[in-house]
């Protein structure tokens, strides 16, 4: 309820507040109270936060309407929270706390972040991973795509008997790339399936296949040429390099955190999992 219900007075302060302007200071800076509410400051940061939560078909709202908006939005959340007397549900107090977890957890991953992965660390993970690594072979092939053992069989017997691979697959396949003559181009382990990629590997340049069988049908390969793959430019991989950098840098201090720390986690032997399932826990 708490979202739909944000959203929908967060459009309805839009729909109020359109065609406002506002003056500009240039001392204003995130700390610069906006408001305050019984006591309660309300700061620039606070709104910056509101913006950056919101769906990005408000986001692209003109600032002068976006303002005044999260501006009211952020004051009436204020006053009804002062309304608020006792002490506050334990479901809405977990919450707070999961919340609190989260936001906390992400800032420490960000440190993290920001300490390990440096320009030296990214260029000797690329030679860890590049400089002494075997290089991946890449094929040129072409194939004929059909439907039955015995088209294949067939296809291959006119090879043999000097017919031309590309006017075959012109004719015969049913593969996207018959049009073509066959040809696939270069790729590389890993494009291709399992069957298809384990017989070109076995093949000699400019040797056509046996009939080979996958979920697409049956094909006939011709290996047109093979090569080694040069090692990859590192601006080329850095992107990969840092999300692998990153997983591992995490893994790494959760797990000595957690080698540190005194955690004491219980069995689904202890608590029965389905226990999860039980909605009408939340609020007891």
């Amino acid at each position: 309820m708490s979202k739909q219900f944000k959203l929908a007075t967060l459009a309805a302060a839009f729909t109020l507040c359109a065609g406002t302007a506002f003056a500009q200071d240039e001392n204003t800076s995130r700390d610069t109270v906006v408001a305050t509410v019984n006591g309660t400051e309300i700061t620039l940061g606070h709104m910056l936060i509101a913006r950056n939560g919101l769906p990005d078909q408000y986001r692209q709202l003109p600032d002068d309407v976006l303002y005044q908006a999260i501006l009211d939005q952020l004051v009436n959340q204020a006053v009804l929270a002062d309304r608020f007397e006792g002490e506050l549900p334990t479901d809405l107090q977990r919450r707070l706390e999961n919340d609190r977890r989260s936001l906390v957890a992400s800032v420490v991953i960000e440190q993290i972040a920001e300490e390990g992965i440096t320009d030296a660390a990214l260029k000797q993970a690329y030679e860890n991973k590049y400089a002494e690594a075997e290089p991946d072979r890449e094929y040129k092939a072409a194939h004929i795509l059909v439907e039955t053992e015995e088209e294949a069989e067939a296809l291959v017997t006119e090879l043999e008997g000097g017919a031309d691979f590309a006017e075959l697959a012109k004719e015969h396949s049913t593969g996207p790339s018959g049009p073509n003559g066959g040809d696939l181009g270069w790729f590389s382990k890993g494009m291709m399936v399992a069957p298809f990629e384990d017989a070109v590997a076995e093949m000699e340049d400019g040797a056509v296949s046996d009939p080979v069988q996958t979920q697409f049908g049956w094909h006939v390969i011709k290996l047109n040429e093979s090569r080694l793959a040069d090692k990859p430019e590192f601006e080329s991989v850095k992107a990969e390099l840092e999300s692998e950098l990153f997983n591992e840098l995490i893994e790494k201090e959760i797990e000595r955190l957690r080698k540190l720390g005194n955690v004491d986690i219980k069995s689904s032997q202890e608590i029965d999992p389905s226990m999860l399932s039980q909605d009408d826990m939340i609020a007891e």
